[in-house]
């Protein structure tokens, strides 16, 4: 039996400040609305929110032997996801990101060289037994090496799973979709949002993304506007979706929601459209609360 979902990909703790005022309140001391830790990283996100669906899930990451590693997996085991294939070792160490997030949900972050993985390269075999298989951080570590990206698409592909892959704008490593021009046409989704739909293809407008996108074999693009929606461009036509009207505490993991939504859909066997719609939804329940999950 195949489990639902294997997801792969980053897994970081999020240390998230939000609503810091601009003054300082004394002289090196400042105020913020609240700040809390929450797991995070695109792979454990899309995991824990396909678990809470009580889909069986399989996570793939990598994470050094200390506190926050040893958090994220406490977490993940205790939400039921298989963390066989999660690598814990003394040569990484695990990343925590510092988020910051204005009154408007928005925010930015700063990362460290951590989520570089150095020497961390998952096996071809951590990515097979699935139905689909979700690449939830592509272009960021683990998956910013053209040759350990082909090995693992191929790998889950000839095994017979569906193929997703959540881009990610690169951070210490461009990878060019030239050079994973064999593996693209072996994916059946894609989800890069705004941004890195016009930094990997250089076009403006959505459709002149999606069709460089298509030229490169890729059937069905889904490209996350935030707080406009959606613009797919599928197999059977394109849709431009609203995101849904709620109150925006924190964006954080949004479009992993997003991603997580839509294949649940996929393998419920519902249409493309009702899928776009369940993406939607799912997003817009995580943007009204703190953290990702």
């Amino acid at each position: 039996m195949k489990t639902d979902f294997i997801c792969i990909g980053q897994a970081v703790i999020d240390c998230i400040t939000r609503g810091q005022e601009n003054d300082p309140y004394k002289e090196n001391v400042f105020r913020a609305e609240r700040i809390s830790l929450h797991t995070g990283g695109d792979a454990v996100n899309e995991s824990y929110r396909l678990s809470g669906m009580g889909y069986q899930v399989k996570l793939v990451c990598g994470l050094g032997n200390d506190l926050a590693g040893s958090i994220l997996l406490s977490e993940a085991k205790k939400r039921g996801i298989d963390v066989s294939c999660v690598t814990m070792t003394d040569r990484l160490v695990t990343p925590v990101a510092n988020l910051m997030v204005r009154k408007d949900g928005t925010r930015y972050s700063i990362n460290s060289s951590a989520t570089r993985l150095e020497g961390y390269i998952p096996e071809e075999e951590s990515v097979k037994g699935a139905k689909i298989v979700s690449f939830a951080s592509l272009f960021r570590a683990p998956l910013d090496d053209p040759e350990v990206i082909k090995r693992l698409i191929v790998s889950a592909y000839e095994d017979g799973a569906v193929i997703s892959c959540d881009t990610k704008l690169p951070t210490f490593r461009h990878v060019p979709l030239e050079e994973l021009k064999d593996v693209l046409p072996l994916i059946h989704y894609i989800f890069p949002n705004e941004k890195e739909a016009a930094f990997y293809t250089g076009e403006k407008e959505y459709p002149a993304m999606a069709e460089k996108l298509h030229a490169f074999g890729i059937p069905n693009v889904i490209i996350k506007t935030g707080s406009e929606g959606c613009f797919a461009s599928l197999e059977e036509g394109r849709y431009s979706l609203p995101a849904p009207d709620v109150p925006v505490v924190d964006t954080t993991g949004a479009g992993d929601s997003f991603v997580a939504g839509f294949l649940s859909g996929v393998l419920a066997g519902r249409s493309r459209k009702e899928c776009l719609e369940a993406a939607l939804r799912t997003a817009g329940e995580c943007v009204q609360h703190m953290g990702a999950i």
